[in-house]
């Protein structure tokens, strides 16, 4: 077999698939690339890993500059990468290229959500950066393992990353509700999917008082409205007994009945286990923050 006459005219059809064809294109040039892959290894098998060299300088010459060797070792390494995880139309090769260093489960879990967010390379690039998967919790990793039932709080990562730009010299509740409002799209991206902004500083009255909620959201996805508490402090357990009366008062004032109970975050400098251990409510969790 004339191998690089193979892996050519692989190459070319491709490039020309890209230029008359807008449905499914994606899908072709994975197919087309791990075709390629497979005659790559092959070639490299009976002639050494130097026939690679060989082939990118070619290819540079006669189709393009960006078959480099690095590029060809790519497409080889995303056809042995095919046959461990499924891949189709939804990534792109610049996907599988920056999910080729990482483990077997960070893998999946990655490529479920460039499906699920419809993530660029770049924002891919961003969520790896950030080491998304080791931030949600382990409950979370075990339940994705398993295929089990996922619940709204299983995605809110763990510290929370809040860009901070500013140089305050004191910090207080108020300035890190200004920093996540700032910001509020990638705030409630590191809580996970499907959130609405509904308010900051929510007024509810209970009894003759005014009361005011830091955030209040919803989760589409999910079915139901999200209460968020901002302590720049350890938590303290009086904060989950604030939190349980915000939420008890959206559940009897906001909540429809096709709507799922309430859910509340509480979001601290620093969290205290046995806090949290012994709040009898499971709609509650705490989570720390990371400045960025």
């Amino acid at each position: 077999m004339n191998y690089y006459e193979e892996i050519k005219k692989e190459l070319l059809d491709n490039e020309v698939n890209k230029t008359v064809k807008d449905c499914s294109k994606n899908e072709y040039e994975i197919k087309k690339y791990c075709a390629v892959g497979k005659l790559l290894l092959d070639a490299g098998s009976q002639y050494g890993e130097r026939i690679i060299k060989e082939y990118s300088e070619r290819l540079k010459r006669e189709i393009g500059r960006k078959y480099s060797v690095r590029y060809l070792f790519d497409i080889r390494r995303l056809y042995l990468f095919s046959k461990v995880h499924p891949v189709g139309a939804q990534l792109t090769i610049s996907h599988y290229r920056l999910l080729f260093p990482l483990d077997d489960r960070e893998i999946d879990y990655y490529m479920q959500q460039v499906i699920e967010r419809n993530l660029s390379k770049r924002d891919l690039e961003a969520i790896i950066k950030s080491r998304e998967y080791s931030r949600i919790p382990a409950e979370t990793k075990c339940k994705l393992a398993d295929k089990k039932r996922l619940r709204v709080e299983d995605f809110v990562k763990n510290p929370i990353n809040i860009r901070d730009d500013s140089s305050y010299e004191a910090f207080s509740e108020k300035i890190l509700q200004k920093l996540i409002l700032e910001d509020i799209e990638s705030f409630m991206k590191e809580l996970g999917n499907s959130f609405c902004f509904i308010g900051s500083e929510y007024k509810i009255k209970i009894g003759g008082t005014y009361n005011y909620i830091d955030l209040l959201l919803f989760n589409y996805e999910y079915d139901c409205f999200v209460v968020i508490e901002l302590k720049v402090s350890e938590l303290k357990k009086e904060h989950i007994g604030q939190l349980q009366i915000y939420m008890n008062y959206i559940d009897r004032n906001l909540k429809k009945p096709s709507h799922d109970k309430t859910i509340g975050i509480i979001i601290c400098r620093q969290q205290n286990k046995y806090v949290i251990k012994y709040c009898s409510d499971n709609r509650i969790i705490a989570r720390e923050y990371n400045l960025v």
